[in-house]
């Protein structure tokens, strides 16, 4: 199950390892269809990567300070350093090809 992120926690719940993290927000659309796969991933990688939500609308800081100008966007990181990114609905299988490209992880 995915973690949800705030503004608060962010910098520890990213501090050490894998970690990607959802920004959406509840009213858009290409976020709600994001949301069963991420969820999905988000058990598969358990323990190999840490999956987290953030509410753009709840928590604006930590969105703003990595420059999210539009959601759904999957921000990757590795011991709290951005990585890698992807914007807009992703399928699962696109998902899971850029978590092996990206982190080397099955």
């Amino acid at each position: 199950m995915a973690t949800h992120f705030t503004d608060q926690d962010y910098a520890t719940q990213t501090a050490k390892g894998l970690a990607i993290v959802d920004f959406y927000a509840d009213w858009c659309g290409p976020c709600k269809m994001m949301a069963p796969v991420f969820e999905e991933l988000a058990t598969k990688y358990e323990g190999k990567v840490k999956m987290g939500k953030m509410n753009v609308d709840e928590d604006p800081e930590t969105p703003g300070r990595f420059g999210v100008s539009g959601i759904p966007t999957l921000v990757f990181t590795k011991d709290g350093e951005e990585i890698g990114r992807l914007v807009g609905f992703q399928s699962k299988d696109a998902l899971v090809g850029k978590i092996e490209e990206i982190f080397g992880v099955k």
